[in-house]
């Protein structure tokens, strides 16, 4: 790719790697403040969710309904977040974030100015529980969609 048309989700992972399939993978972003903030990002550089055949939009509704499943059930947030933007980077990624009542965002959007400081105890807490996590989504992952 040519540094016009360098994505950085076609050269990195986008993350840390949670689970890995043929037409796309899950990853933890890294955010210090929202640390429960996944994506499924497609593997093929597509800009627009109406590019995938409809059996490639409905897999990929259904990994993104996984995944937020999976957090309600391992987090028990107050609210999931879901959205695919792709203004800054055109590939087609879907964004699942827990939220609590207690992020510095809340009750805006995770790209919204924070609302108030960290609370700097509840991350630590949050961050000491991702590692299982990660381990749910990605054996749930596999089993539904195989893969690594």
């Amino acid at each position: 790719m040519s540094s016009e048309t360098a994505c950085a989700l076609c050269e990195t992972d986008g993350g840390r790697l949670i689970w890995r399939g043929a037409e796309f993978r899950l990853i933890r972003a890294d955010d210090a403040l929202l640390p429960a903030f996944y994506r499924v990002v497609w593997n093929a550089h597509v800009a627009e969710f109406s590019e995938l055949s409809a059996l490639q939009r409905l897999t990929c509704l259904d990994a993104v309904t996984l995944a937020e499943q999976l957090l309600r059930e391992t987090l028990a947030p107050d609210k999931i977040n879901l959205a695919s933007l792709g203004n800054v980077v055109p590939h087609l990624h879907w964004h699942v974030i827990a939220r609590w009542r207690w992020d510095a965002y809340w009750p805006q959007s995770a790209w919204s100015a924070a609302q108030r400081p960290a609370d700097d105890a509840m991350l630590v807490s949050l961050g000491a529980r991702l590692p299982e996590v990660d381990a749910v989504l990605q054996r749930a992952f596999a089993q539904r969609f195989g893969g690594a």
